[in-house]
């Protein structure tokens, strides 16, 4: 078994060089998660994917070759799932993690997974996962409990693929993303119907969306969000695409607030991880961070089918945040 095969193809040079089927990319990966590669051809392969542009197919062999590797969820399967990989400082607080409070509050169940990096205090979203009493567990078995218990948990992308970790963390040696941090994205471990997704780069919105129809997702939705989480701007016009029971469509969500009002308030304590709870349980309120959190959840809604359209889900979604404390969420 060996890469070279792999990175001859993509790598000849123009007009001859080409891209990878999905079972080549499939086999390419599980050698790559195996650890029986060479280093060196990884580390070609991957920038090579990096230079020529992923296609759908090849991210849907690497999400074969993750899954396999990864082996069966055993754990209750979620109503949604929703990734976190967003790395570097561009960013604040995650006020998404509120968001899928919103959404597990009304009764689909939600899983995160991630790992971030490069991420300030303030930006770290395992550090605001006890503010946002959203749980983890050092094992799947862990957090399936908790997911069982609460409706809400966060999976550890050590918890369930170490070596996934292993190949992401390959960026603190290229200095650049590869194509597992979009892989990472469209995962979905534990096999859920629906999938949210974020993105930093636009052009990677149709890649996800046509990688998940070619893994037969039948709910997704991406955007743009802040340093690429599925967070909504809510005083943006937010390009959504993805796939209803397996069909594309495109949205646009309209603002929620004047673009004049599109931050957060002065002298509010919002600048901390705290400020997930206080402004949960009403101590701080702020209108620019409560928009955030019901326009997210008014997106995730959607994209579940619990609204017919998203005037329709921004409604729920500002009723459960007014609900909140009295919630499942809660």
């Amino acid at each position: 078994m060996t890469l070279s095969k792999y990175v001859h193809a993509m790598g000849r040079g123009p007009g001859r060089a080409r891209h990878l089927t999905r079972d080549e990319a499939q086999d390419a990966m599980s050698q790559i998660l195996a650890g029986t590669a060479e280093p060196e051809a990884v580390g070609a392969l991957l920038m090579l994917m990096r230079y020529r542009g992923e296609i759908p197919e090849e991210l849907a062999g690497f999400v074969d070759a993750l899954r396999a590797h990864t082996g069966p969820w055993q754990g209750p399967v979620p109503a949604l799932d929703w990734p976190s990989y967003a790395a570097g400082r561009s960013r604040g607080l995650p006020w998404f993690l509120l968001a899928a409070k919103l959404v597990a509050g009304a009764g689909y169940s939600v899983l995160f997974h991630g790992w971030n990096s490069h991420q300030g205090v303030e930006a770290a979203v395992r550090l605001a996962l006890p503010h946002a009493a959203i749980g983890t567990g050092e094992t799947v078995d862990e957090v399936s409990d908790i997911l069982i218990r609460d409706g809400i948990a966060y999976l550890p992308l050590e918890a369930i693929s170490p070596d996934g970790l292993r190949v992401l963390r390959l960026r603190e040696v290229f200095g650049l993303r590869s194509a597992i941090n979009t892989t990472l994205r469209l995962f979905n471990p534990a096999g859920a119907e629906t999938s949210v997704q974020g993105v930093f780069h636009p052009p990677y919105r149709g890649l996800q969306t046509d990688t998940c129809a070619l893994l037969n997702q039948p709910r997704q939705a991406v955007l743009k969000g802040a340093g690429g989480e599925f967070e909504r701007a809510p005083a943006k016009t937010i390009q959504l695409l993805g796939l209803r029971n397996g069909a594309q469509f495109d949205t646009n969500l309209p603002p929620l607030l004047p673009e004049a009002t599109g931050r957060l308030a002065e002298g509010t304590q919002l600048d901390t991880p705290q400020a997930l709870a206080d402004l949960w349980s009403g101590a701080v309120t702020d209108p620019y961070a409560e928009t955030i959190v019901t326009g997210t959840a008014a997106a995730a809604l959607l994209t579940l089918g619990a609204a017919p359209d998203i005037a329709a889900a921004d409604r729920l979604a500002a009723d459960l945040w007014t609900r909140r404390r009295s919630s499942r969420a809660a």
